[in-house]
């Protein structure tokens, strides 16, 4: 089974493809890039997907993308816990909010996997600094 942890709708960082656009700085991965500029009927579809249901709710943005890194630390997505720990610091959520988003699973998810999603938030903090 293909786990490709990036997803149109989950990246706010974007690159100048497809008229998305991507922070300076950052990089979307290779494979991601070829996929969707292969096939850009999925990824405008995918898009608009991730922006119908951001716009559905009434979540702000710093909760859905604590939700969204809770969902990617389940998963085991390192690129998406990375992607989703950076946007919800971007999104106002402290380095506490983050960690403790991470520890409430715990009793769901198990110590080791809360431990590893952990270490991929230290990786984004570490490339802050």
């Amino acid at each position: 089974m293909l786990n490709s942890p990036y997803r149109p709708w989950s990246i706010v960082y974007h690159v100048r493809i497809g008229g998305r656009k991507m922070k300076k700085g950052s990089m979307l991965p290779k494979h991601y890039v070829t996929v969707m500029s292969t096939h850009p009927k999925l990824d405008k579809a995918l898009e608009a997907l991730g922006k119908a249901v951001r716009e559905e709710g009434p979540l702000d943005e710093k909760t859905a993308q604590l939700i969204q890194l809770a969902g990617a630390a389940c998963i085991h997505s390192e690129g998406s816990v990375h992607s989703h720990a950076r946007r919800a610091l971007a999104a106002g959520a402290t380095p506490e909010e983050v960690r403790h988003a991470l520890f409430l699973l715990v009793t769901t998810i198990g110590f080791p996997t809360v431990m590893a999603a952990l270490s991929w938030v230290d990786d984004v903090s570490k490339k802050k600094k």
